[in-house]
């Protein structure tokens, strides 16, 4: 596996970042491009990038934030290209506004990506429309629960107007993107940590519809989550990504993070980025910046990789809550993602809506807020 990653500004100019030995455009097989939302529309970069790369299969996404092997966020559009030995890929979209019904998404995966030889599944999908819980239910489902899959939900920086995605052609909304990886030869690790500790008691969710939940107990959702944010009330919604909630289905499940997407002063309700069910366990949550740069080094630590001296990947998909939390310290969390790979593994992702990642429980994968999220892919 070869890489390569460049960075585009306004004015389509070109930085090398890095090239590893022997990569030659032509024979990029996937190309993973991030950038701000408004500056995708601006430049437009995908007839550049197809003359760059003529072979590839070329993905473009907004991002709340985009990594760079240099451990920082750029301004410009990051793009990683791959060029694989052994691997053989292939990718599928879907549009989600033209045809909201899960079921047919599901069904398209199954039919163009589903084989024996599949490894591995990438989505990249938008993050303003879809429910992130029935996204990944329709994929595991698809796929048996045996493969695993990873990637994230656009971001659209701070604003949450809207999220773009693109497959060989520039990113619009609506899009879902899946890569299909196939083969003995490739190998992949995840890990995902959030960092965010508990406070408050656990209460019962007691009316919600999927991700939008109305009652807590015997209180309005909106009304009891204001109270314990006090005086951070007032800057609803954004100061929601500095207190998610923990979720947990019931008592013996392992917890997830969910991030608060809009409230509905009407309905005293809170729409959040994947399900709430009725009968559910919920904590408010809060960040610590430590805590947090930890998690996202633990994160890494746990991946067990024996890709030894071998050129690796790693897509780095965090929630643009901690960013936000982090803020003149973020790249330290993925200065220390780098630390415990080391040189020979390159960098890149974005700063998301939701993170999509394998569990220890769940060979296939969970929908996760707040955390920071990994995969890393190399070929023997």
């Amino acid at each position: 596996m070869k890489l390569q990653q460049l960075l585009l500004n306004r004015k389509k100019q070109q930085k090398i970042l890095l090239s590893t030995d022997n990569f030659k455009s032509e024979n990029a097989n996937l190309v993973l491009a991030f950038a701000q939302r408004t500056l995708l529309e601006k430049v437009s970069p995908y007839d550049l990038l197809k003359e760059i790369y003529p072979n590839a299969q070329i993905i473009l996404c907004s991002s709340s934030g985009q990594v760079s092997n240099n451990c920082t966020i750029e301004k410009g559009i990051v793009v990683t290209a791959i060029e694989f030995d052994k691997t053989k890929i292939i990718a599928t979209e879907f549009d989600i506004l033209s045809n909201n019904n899960i079921d047919d998404l599901g069904k398209k995966i199954k039919e163009e990506l589903f084989s024996k030889d599949l490894k591995s599944v990438l989505i990249l999908s938008e993050g303003s429309f879809i429910n992130g819980t029935e996204l990944i239910n329709e994929l595991i489902k698809r796929t048996n629960k045996l493969i695993p899959i990873f990637g994230g939900l656009a971001g659209d920086e701070f604003s949450f107007e809207k999220t773009i995605v693109g497959l060989n052609a520039n990113a619009s909304s609506g899009k879902i993107v899946v890569v299909g990886f196939y083969g003995e030869h490739i190998h992949f690790g995840y890990g995902s940590e959030g960092g965010w500790g508990d406070f408050g008691p656990e209460r019962e969710v007691t009316l919600s519809d999927k991700n939008v939940l109305y009652k807590i107990g015997d209180r309005f959702a909106l009304d009891l989550y204001k109270e314990y944010l006090g005086k951070y009330a007032d800057e609803l919604p954004g100061s929601s990504l500095y207190f998610p909630l923990s979720m947990k289905e019931n008592s013996e499940s392992a917890s997830v993070v969910r991030t608060i997407l809009a409230i509905d002063e009407v309905n005293k309700s809170m729409t959040f980025a994947g399900n709430i069910p009725e009968g559910s366990l919920v904590r408010l949550m809060k960040g610590n910046i430590d805590k947090l740069i930890d998690a996202a080094s633990t994160a890494a630590f746990k991946i067990k990789t024996t890709s030894k001296e071998k050129v690796q990947l790693a897509l780095l998909v965090s929630c643009v809550g901690r960013r936000i939390v982090l803020g003149d310290r973020v790249e330290e969390e993925l200065e220390v993602v780098k630390d415990n790979f080391g040189e020979n593994t390159i960098l890149c992702g974005f700063y998301s809506y939701g993170e999509i990642s394998p569990t220890q429980k769940n060979v296939a994968c969970e929908l996760h807020n707040q955390t920071m999220t990994i995969a890393t892919m190399y070929e023997d």
